[in-house]
């Protein structure tokens, strides 16, 4: 059986690794020519709107899905008329528009921070108005890694934010006061049978999530649960999902949804009894979904811009080191270290030493 996955970075690489040991090969679809997932499969350089590549992977897939939820929605829909395609293009296409994003969430009945739609200056200019400052500008698509926003403090530069997002039709969004953020990882089959992992709580730094802790037994879970849930039902969902989420006190808000593997899940690899990326492919093949427990206490850090000597990060207890085989350069993802112990007194220890590693650099 051959999956063939729309990108070639290191989420398809991490599923790939999930996938063998299943008896899966793989087939990807990456402009890059030195994608870093090319050497774990066949690999078509092509672009994402190449129909005739899209056939292709087509034709050489039992099933296809994504890595990441920039590939535009209409490549699914075209391999979805030729093979079975996962994640569904319409959920695809919501999280690529934050308002559509956060019109679902609240039709859904997901409370979110407050926001207005902005096409304009003098939109942005009412927007303020109605939400007050500090607020954040969000362009509603193409934004990841704090990258397509700017946070507005100064009534006095509305204008210059405006220009600096290029125009282009944006989400004014109130600022929120949380106490941290959190995610919720779910499956659901083509059966509709669902998992869901327990709640993570994410540092980020320069927009750019830093640390992931599994927090097994969170008072939110089952209420972070109830929002997947819905998530998964209303699109009729395949695969893995993500729900990002604020805490305020004892409720949660809606971030956004990434309809994918995601950062966050990374420690699933070596913390859970079944991976994020097993349980993905376990979903498209549609084979049971697996166990979602932690194994003990867990986390992950990411390792961005260049990586960290090897082999002291090998001698840092219970760690896991994963690189990507990707060019080191500033605030590129290049690998993660994931740690799993049996205590949080020792998993604490032993996150201070990678760390330490890290920022030495």
């Amino acid at each position: 059986m051959i999956v063939g996955v729309v990108g070639g970075g290191q989420l398809a690489r991490m599923l790939a690794l999930a996938g063998y040991p299943l008896g899966l090969k793989f087939a990807f679809l990456d402009p890059s020519p030195d994608a870093c997932a090319g050497h774990l499969g066949g690999h078509i350089t092509a672009e994402y709107h190449d129909h005739a590549a899209l056939h292709r992977l087509a034709d050489l897939s039992h099933v296809v899905t994504f890595e990441f939820e920039n590939v535009p929605a209409e490549t699914m829909t075209v391999l979805a008329e030729r093979v079975p395609a996962y994640p569904p293009a319409a959920a695809l296409a919501v999280a690529q528009d934050r308002l559509r994003e956060k019109s679902l969430f609240r039709e859904l009945g997901i409370p979110t921070p407050e926001y207005r739609a902005v096409e304009s200056v003098e939109a942005l200019t009412a927007a303020v108005d109605s939400l007050g400052l500090p607020a954040i500008l969000k362009t509603r698509t193409l934004g990841y890694d704090g990258k397509g926003q700017v946070v507005l403090r100064d009534r006095a530069k509305l204008a210059a934010a405006w220009s600096r997002m290029g125009g282009v039709p944006c989400l004014l969004e109130k600022m929120v006061s949380f106490e941290r953020e959190l995610s919720i990882i779910a499956a659901r089959g083509r059966n509709g049978d669902t998992a869901f992992y327990p709640l993570v709580e994410n540092v980020h730094r320069n927009g750019i999530l830093h640390i992931s802790r599994c927090r097994a037994g969170h008072p939110l879970q089952t209420q972070a649960e109830d929002y997947a849930e819905r998530l998964l039902q209303s699109c009729d969902y395949v695969g893995v999902l993500t729900l990002e989420l604020f805490q305020v006190g004892e409720r949660m808000l809606a971030n956004e949804i990434a309809p994918r593997v995601h950062n966050s899940g990374h420690w699933t690899i070596e913390g859970a009894v079944t991976s994020q990326f097993e349980n993905h492919l376990r979903a498209v093949m549609g084979y049971p979904l697996g166990d979602t427990a932690a194994n003990g206490q867990a986390a992950m850090v990411n390792l961005i811009g260049e990586i960290p000597e090897i082999s002291e990060l090998l001698a840092v207890p219970g760690a896991h080191v994963h690189v990507y085989g990707k060019e080191p350069r500033p605030g590129r993802k290049v690998g993660h270290v994931t740690l799993c112990m049996a205590d949080d007194t020792r998993l604490e220890a032993a996150l201070g030493q990678v760390l330490a590693l890290i920022d030495r650099r």
